[in-house]
This record gives C-alpha cells, structure tokens and sequence, in this order.
C-alpha cells in the first residue's frame, strides 16, 4: 500500500512509498509553468493549486480536516469531515467550504453540534425552496444547497458556534473516474484556510484488473496486488513549508493519476446484488484514419490573445496529423474561407503550406456559425462520396468564442440546419472560447451531432487545452459500436459513435434475469471498416467482483450514470419527451440523495442563525488568484532527486510540483 513517509523533508517533497517494491520512482523535470511530467500519457495536464487566502477567524480553530476517497472501480466516494472549535469566549460564525470536480454529485452532509445532527435532506428543487421559506418564516435558519446548471464545483455554509463549543461538518460526493488520454484522474480540492493539527488526505483504490506501475509502450509491470493507498498526512510545519501557504496553511489540489492493466482486449464485466458494469477499453484495434475539417472563428471577438493562442493551438496539432489522414482548414467571421476546396492528405508538404495559412489567421468582422459549419460539412461529404472505401472517421472540430452575429443567427435554426445536413454521418465537436460565448447552445449542437461540447478558458495555457483536447480525438479505433446484454434492464447509453484510444466505454444496469447464473456481454463495432466482434461473460458468483467491489458500488455506479446521461439527454428533447426523461432522471437523484440541476438539499440548523440560500457556480467560473499544482503519478523505477528522499524505498508513485503562474491565471 501506498503511506507518505513521515520525512523532515519540505511538504512537495514527500512521496507515497511502495514498503513492498525497493525501486525509486522519478520525479521529472520541468519545461516551463505550464508543463506536466506525464509518466503515464505524453499528452497529460496538470490541474493547479488554487492558493486562495482569506484571514484566520480569530479564535476559530479547525483542529481535524479529513479527506477519505474510497475507489472501487473508477466509481469514487469522497467524504470530506472538518472539525472546528469556538476558542472565543463568545460566540463566532464559522464556515464550511468545499469544492468539487464538475461531475461529482453531492449525496450527504450533516452538521453535528452538542450531540444534536443535522442532516440534508434531498428534495424537489420546488420542495426544498417550500421548506426553506418556510423555515425561514418561523425564524429558524435554513441552508439550501443546489446545482446551477448542470455542474457541481462548490459548497459554502455556516453555523453559529456557541464560546468554547464544537461543530463537525462531513460531505460526502460520489463521481466516476472518466478515462482520458490512457489514465484515470482523481482531482481532490483541499482548503482548510489555516494549519491544521490533524490533516490527513487518505485515498484507498481498488481495481479488480490490477494498477500497472508503468504503461511506457516497452515496459509494463503490475503491483502485486490490485490495490493502492495513498497517505498524504503533513505536519503543522510542513503545511507551513509549501510554496504559497505560510499561515492560511495548505490551499490546492491534488490529483492521483493511474491506469488499470488489460489482460483482456474484450474488457472486464463485473456483477454485483443485482447490478452490473461493464468496462470496454480494447487494446488489440488498429487506428483507423480520419477526416477532420478545422472550423475557426476569426472574428473581431478573437482578437488578441485569442488569436494567438489559437494558432499556436493549431500549429503544434499539425504537427501531429500522421500522414494517412485527410484534413481542412476553414476560417470564417462574416465571411467564411477555405484554405484548400477540398481535404487534402496530410503530406509534409500539404502541412507545411497549412502552417504558412495559420500563421496568416487575423481577427476581423462578425460571426456566421451556421454558413461556416455548413461549409465543413458540404466539404466532408464530397470528400466521402468520392472515397472508394468507409475505412476513416469523420469529425468537424469548431471553435468559436461568441454568439452567431451574421447570416442565419438563430439558434434553433442554426442547430437544425446543421443537424439535418450531418445526418449522423459525421460527429461534430464544439469548442466554446472564454465565457462570452453561449456554452449551452454550443454543448447542444455537439449533443445532437454525437459529439461534446466543451469549454476552453481563457487563460495562458488555452493552447494547450486546445491541443489536448484535439489529443483525445485524435486517434479513432472503432466505429458505430454496439453493446449487447442479454436477461437485464434499465441499461445505460449502448451506441457509440465512435471509440478513441486512451478512453474507456462504461455500460451499466441492473440485471432483471434471476435465473440468470452468467451474464454475457457481445459487442460490435467496426475497424477500418471491417465488422468486428467481442464477446465476454460474468458470473454472478464471481468471487474476484467480491473482493474488489462492495455491494453498493455498482448499485450507485448505475444511478450516477443513468441520471448523469438522462441529463445529457433531456436537453435534445422537448415536450411530453423531456418531461418523461426529466421525471426519470428526479426519481434516481431522489432515490439515491444526489444532488443534481432537479433538485437541492436542504439543511435546517439550529435556532438563531441567520438564514441563507447557497447555490453552486455555473459552468466555467472566472479564475481568482494564482496556482500552483500537486501531481501524483503512478511510474517506472528510476532514481528520485530529493536528497533528503534517498534514506527511505520508495517506488512507483512520484509527486512533483509546477511553478506558481505569475498572471493570475486558472489551468484547464
């Protein structure tokens, strides 16, 4: 198991430790502020560090702050306990702030003060604002906890504290583990605001298929068990030590990346009390050639360091086209222009030339979204009408920072438009530049075009959230996948446009066959154009899904995904439809006291506080203050640069630190 080791080293130097492995782990070098070591993917990011400072409450002490994150499975619950002591000889307000990965879905909290818990309720978004008025209306205090739009990044509340009395908060939120670029990231936020005597971050994952200690393309080896534990306990004097910290104590976040072994191309199927997932990451595919077509928006909007960063996006992604793809550039403001008529093979001379015109891109006039994206698309379909064979993936990438402005701007029309002209036939992309451009109308357009939307910050390192996103596009391996299950129900999305390498496919339902003793899964897709078949089966008595997975875990894997997916759904359709699917998507947040966009927790505290509303941040809140970042990766054996390190064995799992950004920027 993992345990960082109790070293009088500075706090960005203690690294998780491996008691059973004698090998070093490395901690690599860095570029510039804005570059990652990535052991795992070449193409991976480092989140940063929020360091946010705000004065020590006098007289409040937050002596505990625990964090424990149980993974079973890439499904991730997270309770977050803090406790706090009133050291003045009156009475004080004292705060409770967290915040959350995006998709994570809040599922308890409770404050407990002189014995007496107060827990939150899930309710109807409609209830829980009733309740709350009218605890209001009796002079009692009341929190309301709720999601704006459909993401969840931060909870605040608060509580008078009587003189020389205690309050504990405990949160619990739930999310699963998204595959990108080859590995999995569990993002953890801690943000005490002061040294704490008892701070302890203790994360327990537990992979059933085995956590490899590398995934270099010519070494792979696994831990003797499919475990792993990370202990992340410093001192008073170490939360003091890191960069940026001082007396507000620790303030960031950290991020433990890994990958899981694949012994079996045709993936791993696990069933458990009724319910089971199955996780599809093939590894014996082929890559298939695409055809992309580059919708840029140049218009005044961009000018600046938009345009910059665009190009610089745009360079370092040609530079990575292989040669057997096909590829367009389209630029438009009022206007929309092509660099070549049609796509063209991605020689090294047909690169080049493309180079030559990015580096020409200048910001000028309106936005015509719908006459741009059309053009793609008009431009795909010649190209594929004319190939003699259906061996490529076809994809249209725009990016754009604003709302249409010139031609057809409305947006019901454009989405319609560009809907009926795709046909399912390709997948659009939709990349939303900054946080004037209308996100939702973007995100729904990707939707009904089997892509994603997609959020690119403003920030220094937009180029590469570009790139990176471009990266988990890249390389298509399967196209037009079907996933089949015999004897089950209440299935989650089976149809998949396309599968990319380094993502990862999740099924889960509940199987309704109690005669049922193996479940079997038959998936069908097609590489290169050719049909191809994957069939695997599951017991129920499988003892190996036993020992890695407790009965409610797959149980809350399904609900998440269903409501998370029903969500996604419920924005394409309209009338009887979407209410039927909102309906559906209530009953699982109420059944499963998730706290989603339907409904809200609501907290009564105790007499004499006073009353509040609390609401999360949209989608894509500005950046505040400077960063810096925590990086765990699980690695090959080399030898670690800390001297004050070399005493102890260390192995598999390396820390490292990026520089603090000097423009107040936020990371991806």
């Amino acid at each position: 198991m993992f345990a960082c080791n109790d070293l009088q080293a500075p706090l960005y130097s203690c690294v998780p430790s491996v008691s059973h492995h004698p090998l070093w782990a490395p901690v690599h070098s860095l570029k510039g502020p804005h570059s990652c070591p990535s052991p795992i993917s070449s193409q991976a990011r480092c989140p940063l560090l929020k360091v946010l400072r705000s004065p020590q409450d006098h007289g409040i002490d937050i002596y505990s702050f625990h964090i424990k994150s149980e993974v079973r499975s890439r499904y991730a619950m997270t309770v977050i306990t803090s406790r706090v002591a009133n050291l003045a000889n009156e009475s004080r307000e004292v705060n409770f702030h967290v915040e959350m990965p995006k998709h994570a879905f809040i599922s308890n909290f409770s404050m407990t003060m002189d014995g007496q818990t107060y827990n939150g309720v899930v309710k109807k978004k409609a209830e829980a604002q009733q309740q709350y008025d009218k605890a209001v209306s009796r002079g009692q205090s009341a929190g309301l906890v709720s999601s704006v739009g459909r993401t969840l990044e931060e909870f605040t509340t608060s509580v008078t504290v009587a003189a020389h009395k205690k309050v504990t908060f405990e949160l619990t939120y739930e999310q699963l583990l998204k595959r990108r670029l080859g590995q999995y990231e569990l993002l953890i936020k801690a943000k005490p605001t002061q040294v704490v005597k008892d701070f302890k971050i203790d994360v327990h994952i537990r992979e059933r298929q085995g956590i490899p200690s590398s995934t270099s393309a010519d070494h792979t080896s696994s831990f003797p068990t499919s475990q792993a534990r990370v202990l992340f306990a410093p001192t008073r004097q170490q939360q003091r030590q890191c960069p940026g910290c001082g007396a507000d104590g620790l303030s960031g976040d950290l991020l433990i990346v890994y990958d899981v072994n694949r012994p079996k191309t045709k993936g791993d199927l696990q069933i458990s009390q009724g319910y089971f997932v199955h996780y599809f990451a093939p590894t014996d595919v082929n890559r298939t050639s695409k055809n992309v077509v580059f919708i840029i928006d140049q218009s005044g909007s961009m000018h600046g360091r938009k345009i910059e960063q665009t190009r610089e996006a745009l360079l370092k992604i040609l530079d990575d086209v292989p040669e057997d793809d096909h590829f367009a550039l389209i630029t438009f403001d009022s206007t929309v222009r092509s660099w070549k008529p049609q796509l063209v093979r991605a020689t090294p001379d047909n690169l080049e030339a493309a180079r030559s015109f990015v580096r020409k891109i200048q910001d000028l006039g309106a936005t015509d979204i719908n006459a741009a994206v059309l053009e793609g698309v008009r431009m795909l379909k010649v190209f594929t009408d004319g190939q003699k064979t259906n061996k490529t993936a076809s994809i249209l990438i725009l990016l754009t920072d604003g709302d249409p402005t010139s031609g057809v701007t409305n947006l019901d029309t454009i989405r319609a438009n560009v809907k009926e002209a795709i046909g399912r036939k390709y997948t659009l992309y939709c990349l939303g530049f900054g946080f004037d451009v209308n996100y939702e109308f973007l995100e729904k357009m990707a939707l009904q075009n089997d892509g994603v939307g997609r959020r690119i910050y403003p920030d220094s390192d937009a180029a590469l959230q570009l790139q990176g996103f471009y990266e988990e596009v890249a390389t298509p391996l399967l196209s037009d996948v079907e996933m089949n299950y015999a004897g089950v129900s209440d299935v989650t999305q089976t149809t998949f446009s396309q599968y990319y390498n380094g993502s990862e496919i999740v099924v889960a339902g509940h199987v309704t066959d109690n005669e049922l003793e193996t479940l079997r899964a038959v998936v069908k897709g097609y590489s290169e154009g050719n049909e191809v078949k994957y069939e695997d089966a599951s017991s129920k008595n499988d003892d190996a899904t036993d020992a890695y997975i407790s009965d409610v875990y797959i149980q809350r894997l399904w609900a998440y995904l269903t409501v998370q997916q029903l969500l996604e759904k419920e924005v394409l359709l309209s009338g009887s439809d979407k209410e039927a699917i909102r309906e559906r998507a209530l009953n699982l947040s109420l059944k499963y006291s998730f706290v989603t966009p339907l409904t809200s927790m609501v907290v009564t505290k105790p007499e004499g506080d006073k009353s509040q509303v609390l609401h999360k941040p949209k989608e894509g809140k500005q950046p505040v203050s400077k960063s810096t970042a925590v990086l765990l990766q699980f690695t090959g054996p080399d030898v670690l640069p800390y001297p004050a390190l070399q005493s102890a064995a260390f192995s598999t799992v390396a820390l490292s630190i990026s520089n603090p950004l000097t423009d107040g920027s936020d990371n991806l």
